[in-house]
């Protein structure tokens, strides 16, 4: 299957299921939260605070790829009709995955550039799909 430009998820959608999205990972993020904090403590000491923000990188990381590497749709993807692929049409790979997680965490940690680039980008991609090789398309009613 080759992704032609016809099946890209629109903009509006994409950024629809972002904001679903971004209630499901406070929940995941609360639950990682409530098992770290009794074994990490209370965060007072540098190590503590970063040995946190690891863990919680990692289970972001594990709920993201998850389900990319699965089906390529996470919970709010699938409610959207939305599917990560690569540029044929196929699933993606750990290494895109990984490479799409840290370029979309970076562009938010530089003030959400990797979203407004979708604003200039000829086919409206983020730019971490554009880097990573990776489209959101549109998944057809059942």
């Amino acid at each position: 299957m080759h992704a032609s430009a016809t099946s890209l998820a629109p903009l509006r959608i994409r950024l629809a299921a972002m904001i679903y999205e971004s209630l499901l990972v406070a929940a995941v993020a609360f639950v990682a939260s409530f098992a770290a904090l009794p074994l990490v403590g209370d965060l007072h000491t540098p190590w503590q605070r970063h040995l946190y923000q690891a863990w919680l990188l990692a289970v972001l990381f594990g709920y993201f790829a998850t389900f990319w590497l699965r089906g390529g749709q996470t919970l709010a993807m699938k409610t959207w009709r939305i599917r990560l692929v690569d540029r044929d049409g196929a699933r993606i790979t750990p290494r895109q995955a990984i490479l799409r997680f840290a370029v979309a965490l970076a562009g938010i940690g530089l003030g959400g550039i990797g979203l407004w680039w979708a604003f200039i980008d000829r086919d409206h991609q983020f730019l971490h799909d554009r880097i990573a090789g990776t489209l959101l398309i549109r998944v057809p009613r059942p």
